[in-house]
C-alpha cells in the first residue's frame, strides 16, 4: 500500500514539475516570438497598405481553450476583411465548399486569402501574433489546435481529452502532416499528445515543428 501511494505522489510531483518548466519555457520563448513579430507586424502592415487594404492587419477569433475555457485567438489576418461573410455566402452557393468545409472546416482553394495572407500562411508567420496568447496563459507553445465553438462535436470528438491540456501554437498534429491529414486522423494525434504530454514530447514535437516549417511539410 505504502508503495503504491509513493508512486503515486512522484507522479504528482514529475507532472507538477512538467507543468512548471512547461510555463516556464512558454512565458521565456513567448516574450523573444513578440520581440521578433515587431518588425514582422510593420512588414504585414506595409504589404497591405499597398494594396490599398487599410483594415487591422491581426484577427481574433473566438476558440476553445482548456477546460472548455473560450479564448480569443491572435494571428496575423491573412484573409480578406470580410471573410467570414464571404464565407457564409460562399458555403450557402456553392457545394462544392459547402462539403469541404463540413470535413475539414478548412477550404484548400480558399478564395478569401490575399496574397500576403498565402505568404503568411506558407512560412506559418501568421501565427506569430499567437505568442501573446502563450504569454497570457491561454495557450502554450506545444498542444492541440484550439478548435471553433461546435467544431469539435460535428466530428464527434472527446472533450474531455481534447481540453484536458492547453491549445498550442504548434502540435503533434502540426507537427506530423498539418493539412495533408484528414480530420479523423488529426484527432487521433491530438488525443495522442493530450494522453501522452511530456518534456520529451514537446522537445520532438518542437524539432519536429521546426523541419515541418522549414520544408513546408503539409502547409496549404
Amino acid at each position: 500500500m505504502a508503495k503504491k501511494n509513493n508512486k503515486k505522489e512522484n507522479k504528482k510531483k514529475k507532472k507538477y514539475f512538467y507543468r512548471f518548466v512547461k510555463r516556464f519555457f512558454d512565458i521565456f520563448c513567448s516574450i523573444f516570438g513578440i520581440i521578433f513579430m515587431i518588425p514582422v507586424m510593420i512588414f504585414v502592415k506595409i504589404c497591405y497598405l499597398c494594396i490599398g487594404d487599410t483594415k487591422s492587419i491581426f484577427y481574433t477569433h473566438n476558440r476553445i481553450g482548456k477546460n472548455g475555457k473560450i479564448i480569443k485567438l491572435i494571428k496575423f489576418r491573412s484573409m480578406i476583411w470580410n471573410a467570414d461573410e464571404v464565407l457564409h455566402n460562399v458555403l450557402l452557393k456553392q457545394k462544392k465548399y459547402k462539403e469541404e468545409w463540413d470535413k475539414y472546416q478548412k477550404l484548400n482553394d480558399d478564395p478569401r486569402i490575399t496574397k500576403v495572407g498565402k505568404l503568411l500562411r506558407k512560412t506559418s508567420l501568421d501565427e506569430l501574433p499567437q505568442f501573446i496568447n502563450v504569454l497570457k496563459g491561454d495557450m502554450s507553445l506545444i498542444g492541440p489546435r484550439p478548435l471553433i465553438e461546435g467544431e469539435l462535436d460535428a466530428h464527434k470528438g472527446n472533450h474531455e481529452i481534447y481540453e484536458s491540456v492547453r491549445p498550442g501554437i504548434s502540435g503533434w498534429w502540426a507537427a506530423n502532416g498539418r493539412s495533408a491529414t484528414d480530420y479523423e486522423k488529426r484527432l487521433e494525434l491530438e488525443y495522442y499528445y493530450c494522453e501522452n504530454c511530456s518534456l520529451l514530447l514537446d522537445i520532438r514535437c518542437i524539432f519536429k515543428t521546426i523541419k515541418v516549417v522549414l520544408f513546408r511539410d503539409g502547409a496549404k
